[in-house]
């Protein structure tokens, strides 16, 4: 028999979890102690606003024997499960036949605890697969959901976060309350707050897409741990960022991968692509909680124009401070302009004339001008936001005042209040609630706008289209050098003259007709890093070298090369990410980027413009500009190839890797020194990855 209070209008899917009429407790006890028990006091203010609030413990007789005798009492869209794993499964096809959409199962002893959790685990995902029922969890401390008065957690505490426009989304329930607590701290409300758990149903892109069509949120910040389905995620980010601006902290920078069969797979972490995808996708990326915390604020209550280098009018009360926040603007690439003349002239009206003016503008000890001060500054053409600073000084400025008086609806103004006491967060309570960012120190005022500089960027970048140029498709299998560097040639990359040679006689008419010094290096496809085995001999001018070489290499077939000239050595590679698909990666050559893991990353296929900016992320970039009088880098040249890889790699599902490592640059442009493709399905060799040699 169908309960009465299921059919037609029952809610289904997110909105059963998130927006429920009715809420069962299963193994709900009069212990306080219990999980059970605080997940009940939890949500006993669900139950004062009129939800629907029903306990279930068989073993209880004041108390529902099932979920299915307590529908019968009133609707009962979500079951929240607080039962040991073995029985979960049970509980959850219970909660199912009596018309529950959505359930939350909170313990743990799942696949995270390994042995017999699999199999629990596995029987959970089997109810999922068989019913429809959605299912958040397991292993999670579940959800807060302010604005529907529900707190669905054990949390103590937590039902205090109060309503507002951030909502939180992260990989751990652990985070997402310490997230909601932080951001409380800070003065913010909570739209939603979600932890998936082990995501056995309910994963990161369902909540993403849930709260694209939620008129509550004002941005979000995401909170990732590991990616199942990375291009799933990354079009539920792009999805979200067209309305909402997405902040992301990804964990496991210190990560480390096993080598692959070269560079590029050794330096493309799973935290290095995740960051590219999500970044590519419209996120701002963040460092750690507080800077998230900071960043998502700043963005649920404003927005930057998009811009493609957008430009930071500085405002500072006090001094020191205020190089504290240039600083720290400059090391994330924040453009601060000089203000134009008409700008100036203006602010040498209000302010003393010994304070700086030029930007950052210096007020001295703030007085009633700041809210004009504030205001020439936002009008300047050169700048696009305010970050500003003050002390919390109420007998000589108000700044709720001033924020207010110099406040342009174009240009987001974020504000340092620095102090403590119940009259600063009152007065930083007021500013947010008048739609001006908010932060505490010069630190946070810089992350602020950090965000919301990225946040317009990625606003101004073109959404990326398809492959840019026909690339060769049906490639596949074993290549040697040659046969590697012949398919670079087929993209127009620059190799350096060579000559395929089967025998010692060959060799020495290649030395002749290339002429100049020469390497002289092993043929075999089966051989990926060279120089590991012995394989390579460089600068070779004369016959008796060039026999010397050959000694050492042994019989069967060999390369002569002509050697190129110096210059400043990249490596650029296209590989197939397991989770994200194909992803190309630019850093310095050889074992400087291993070391220094100074590297770029994007999704693939990319655009040729998009390819060339990411030069300017890596920390080594001055090399590539003419460093003592070396050679210059044209982007746009750089561009093109990093482009044609991945557009080739996106074509070619028959290939796992491309790398040229090393990309020389030199005076006449780029060449490519060496050059490794890997098919599909193919078996690294043992052996790790090469040291590429300084001299080619």
């Amino acid at each position: 028999m169908q309960p009465p209070h299921c059919g037609p209008h029952a809610a289904t899917g997110l909105t059963a979890l998130f927006a429920p009429r009715g809420v069962a407790v299963v193994g709900a006890s009069r212990s306080p102690g219990k999980l059970g028990a605080a997940l009940a006091r939890s949500l006993g203010g669900f139950a004062a606003s009129g939800g629907h609030l029903a306990l279930v413990n068989g073993r209880d007789a004041g108390m529902h024997a099932t979920v299915s005798a307590a529908a019968q009492a009133g609707p009962v869209d979500l079951a929240m499960i607080c039962v040991p794993a073995p029985a979960c499964a049970d509980v959850l096809a219970d909660a199912a036949r009596a018309g529950a959409g959505a359930a939350v199962v909170c313990g743990g002893g799942f696949a995270e605890a390994g042995g017999p959790g699999i199999g629990f685990q596995d029987a959970v995902a089997a109810v999922v697969a068989r019913t429809g029922i959605r299912l958040l969890g397991p292993n999670t401390s579940g959800f807060l959901a302010p604005h529907a008065g529900l707190t669905a957690s054990f949390v103590p505490g937590v039902a205090q976060v109060r309503p507002g426009r951030v909502a939180v989304v992260a990989a751990s329930g652990g985070v997402n309350h310490a997230l909601a607590f932080l951001l409380a701290e800070a003065g913010h409300g909570v739209s939603l707050a979600v932890g998936i758990g082990n995501g056995v149903d309910v994963s990161a892109p369902d909540v993403l897409d849930h709260l694209a069509a939620d008129p509550h949120t004002g941005a979000v910040a995401l909170h990732v741990e590991s990616v199942a389905d990375g291009p799933r995620l990354v079009a539920a980010v792009r999805r979200l960022t067209a309305r909402t601006p997405v902040v992301a902290l990804v964990v496991g920078r210190h990560d480390v991968a096993a080598f692959a069969a070269s560079h590029t797979g050794a330096l493309a972490t799973s935290w290095r692509t995740t960051r590219a995808a999500l970044a590519q996708a419209g996120a701002v990326l963040v460092d750690d909680e507080r800077e998230l915390v900071d960043a998502v604020g700043a963005l649920s209550v404003t927005r930057a124009r998009p811009a493609a280098d957008p430009g930071v009018g500085v405002v500072t009360a006090q001094a020191g401070p205020g190089l504290l926040l240039l600083d720290d603007l400059r090391g994330r690439r924040a453009r601060v302009p000089e203000l134009g003349a008409a700008t100036r002239s203006t602010l040498g009206t209000l302010l003393p004339p010994l304070t700086y003016q030029a930007n950052p503008v210096d007020t001295g000890r703030p007085g009633p001008e700041l809210g004009r001060v504030l205001r020439a500054v936002a009008a300047d053409p050169q700048v696009d936001l305010v970050a500003g600073y003050a002390l919390h000084e109420p007998d000589a400025v108000d700044l709720v005042a001033a924020a207010a008086e110099g406040r342009d609806p174009d240009v987001p103004v974020v504000l340092g209040v620095g102090g403590t006491g119940d009259a600063v967060v009152a007065s930083r309570r007021a500013l947010l609630d008048a739609g001006v960012a908010v932060a505490a120190d010069p630190r946070g005022v810089a992350a602020a706008v950090g965000a919301l500089l990225a946040d317009a960027r990625a606003q101004a970048r073109p959404v990326p289209a398809g492959p840019g140029q026909r690339v060769p498709t049906g490639i596949g299998g074993a290549h040697d050098e040659d046969r590697a560097k012949a398919l670079l040639g087929r993209l127009g990359i620059a190799t350096p003259p060579r000559r395929v040679c089967a025998g010692r006689a060959a060799a020495h008419a290649a030395l002749a007709d290339l002429g100049g010094r020469v390497a002289v290096k092993i043929l075999d496809a089966a051989v990926r890093h060279k120089t590991e085995v012995g394989g390579v001999h460089l600068g070779i001018t004369d016959a008796a070298g060039l026999d010397a070489a050959l000694d050492r290499l042994g019989t069967g077939r060999h390369l002569v090369e002509a050697m190129a000239a110096p210059g400043v050595d990249l490596v650029v590679g296209a590989r197939r990410d397991p989770v994200f698909g194909p992803v190309v990666l630019l850093g310095l050559g050889g074992t400087t980027a291993e070391a220094l893991a100074d590297v770029a990353i994007r999704p693939a296929p990319v655009g040729a413009g998009e390819a060339a900016a990411m030069v300017a992320e890596l920390a080594g970039r001055a090399l590539l500009d003419g460093w003592r009088g070396g050679p210059a880098l044209d982007p746009a040249e750089l561009g093109t190839v990093v482009a044609r890889l991945g557009d080739l790699l996106a074509a070619n599902p028959g290939l796992d890797e491309i790398e040229i490592n090393p990309l020389r640059l030199t005076a006449d442009g780029l060449v490519a020194l060496d050059a490794v493709v890997v098919p599909a399905s193919a078996v690294p060799p043992s052996e790790e990855a090469d040291d590429a040699h300084p001299d080619q």
